[in-house]
């Protein structure tokens, strides 16, 4: 598909932006939309830019019914100079194709809708905030639309990208989060859509988050589906562990989502020569390596928060607090470190970052 084919409207009147010491994270959204529809025969087709709106649907429609979606989460930030980056934005488009192969999607093409996105992005240019700690948060995603109450792939689709500017997920800065661990519920299973960033894995969390809310704690630890004894996410985030000097994560099982911070932060430590490995680890282990004193660090990471620390573990009636609860080194080091390459204040050396030009080569249909 040619990027010539994209149309773009733009809206007649522009909503006011936010302040940037006053942006939330998801609750505002900017003035325009990319869509592009797909169905048997014509495939993806009619790509566009249009003013954010409502979308009409058959109540039918596959997705409302049988929860066939995909989602991705990355973000745009400005630079000091004013020069707009992506942090590698081809991993999420290539995990959205692995999503759509589970859920039996059709596939898109990766290349297009990237440049498409930067096409999005210099519309919007305005809505990039530019105050320390804050972006212009991406979800592109995929709707189930063909009208039918029968259990099969859908016959059409739509696929859409919208922006919403957003600050600091931490409102605080970043500081350290209390978990409780989750022996009754589980997140997802080796063969079902663990690896597959789809709608259905997080209301599926909705749950044991609640519970774990309402005892005081932040966020989950999830443990395996089958023995419930090893980990593998913490809350919709990887999970890392600093012990004995060795940064050790969960090694991808077929039910834990390959987050591209999580590849991001293995490079980073293998660029610093900091021993990393991924392997089955279990809450038993962690619970040893606390009681040993070699329990350094805990972090999850993820877009929104890049890193969050863990400062308590909450397990079996017992409490394991980590490094005094405080922010680990490490922890804050690749924090300061992924932020900085993403805003351009530091160098990129593992040629991370995708610049988004200014160039205006589409159609504006008024």
């Amino acid at each position: 598909m040619n990027l010539q084919n994209i149309t773009i409207t733009l809206s007649e009147t522009k909503k006011e932006k936010p302040q940037s010491d006053q942006l939330e994270f998801g609750k505002v959204f900017t003035d325009h939309m990319f869509i592009m529809d797909f169905s048997t025969g014509l495939g993806w087709h009619d790509p566009r830019i249009v003013p954010y709106q409502p979308i009409t649907m058959d109540p039918a429609s596959m997705i409302f019914h049988y929860g066939q979606s995909v989602f991705e989460g990355l973000k745009a930030y400005q630079t000091d100079d004013g020069r707009v980056l992506l942090f590698r934005p081809e991993k999420n488009f290539r995990r959205l194709n692995q999503s759509n192969d589970r859920l039996c999607i059709p596939e898109l093409d990766e290349e297009f809708v990237l440049e498409a996105l930067k096409k999005l992005i210099e519309v919007e240019r305005e809505w990039i905030p530019s105050a320390e700690g804050t972006s212009l948060y991406i979800r592109p995603f995929i709707i189930s639309t063909e009208p039918f109450l029968g259990v099969h792939p859908s016959s059409s689709y739509k696929f859409m990208i919208i922006l919403s500017p957003v600050g600091s997920y931490y409102k605080e800065g970043i500081h350290p989060v209390k978990i409780a661990v989750e022996s009754k519920y589980v997140r997802a299973v080796n063969g079902g859509t663990g690896t597959a960033k789809t709608g259905g894995n997080y209301a599926a969390s909705l749950k044991a988050q609640e519970v774990s809310e309402k005892i005081g704690y932040s966020q989950v630890l999830w443990l395996d589906g089958v023995e419930k004894k090893y980990i593998e996410e913490v809350g919709s985030m990887n999970v890392f562990f600093k012990i004995n000097g060795e940064v050790i994560t969960p090694a991808l099982n077929g039910s834990i989502l390959e987050g591209v911070t999580r590849t991001s932060i293995i490079e980073l430590l293998k660029h610093w020569n900091v021993p990393v490995t991924e392997r089955k680890i279990s809450m038993d282990d962690v619970r040893q390596a606390y009681l040993d004193g070699t329990l350094e660090e805990a972090f999850g990471t993820g877009t929104a928060a890049v890193i969050s620390p863990i400062g308590e573990f909450f397990w079996n009636d017992e409490k394991l607090v980590i490094n005094d609860g405080k922010t680990g080194e490490l922890s804050k080091k690749l924090f300061d470190t992924l932020t900085g390459i993403q805003t351009g204040k530091l160098a990129d050396p593992l040629g991370w970052v995708v610049e988004v030009s200014k160039e205006n080569t589409f159609s504006v249909a008024r």
